[in-house]
Parts: C-alpha cells; structure tokens; sequence
C-alpha cells in the first residue's frame, strides 16, 4: 500500500512541497488548505503533470481535514506564531498578512 503524505497549507511552500514528494513517488499527496479552491487547483494542476513526469502519485487538494485521516506523515510549511505576526484567517491570502 501506498504512503499517504498531508500538506496543511496550499501556499508556495505547500505546493512545492507536494510537487517534490508526488514527482519523486514518495507518497500519495492530499493538500489542505482554509482557502476555497486554491489546494484544489493546484492539486488539479500538478495531478495533471505527472504523466509528463512519468509518475503516477495521486494528488487531491481539498479543504476537508477529514481527507487526512490514516496519512503517515503531516507536513506543516505555516509560518508559526511569532511577536507581531497574526496568523491567517479565511478569505485572506498570505500576502496580505504581511
């Protein structure tokens, strides 16, 4: 059976690192995210390349965390709460927290 990996976070970082661990086979991929439709998107989009690749890693986004339930590993790429920092909230992108 195949490895399942989570991504908490559909951002640049989130989404270069579904990127590595689908185009290098490590697992199957679910990215999560608060925003409606991004990890969606960009799971759609990188789904979509890998039989350019060669791979055949499956890749949903979603905004479910129940379609994280048995992953053998959880990658957090979030920024963490430091002084003067408000973390995301729904509807607001990343760069706008800054």
């Amino acid at each position: 059976m195949r490895k399942k990996v989570s991504v908490v976070g559909s951002g640049n970082v989130g989404a270069t690192a579904a990127h590595w661990i689908a185009s290098k086979e490590l697992a199957d991929v679910v990215l999560i995210d608060i925003l409606e439709g991004i990890p969606q998107g960009k799971a759609l989009d990188l789904q979509q390349a890998m039989p350019i690749e060669k791979r055949d890693s499956h890749i949903i986004g979603t905004n479910n965390y129940g379609d994280t339930a048995g992953s053998d590993i959880v990658v957090i790429p979030q920024v963490s709460a430091q002084a003067g920092y408000e973390p995301r909230r729904p509807a607001q992108y990343q760069l706008q927290t800054s």
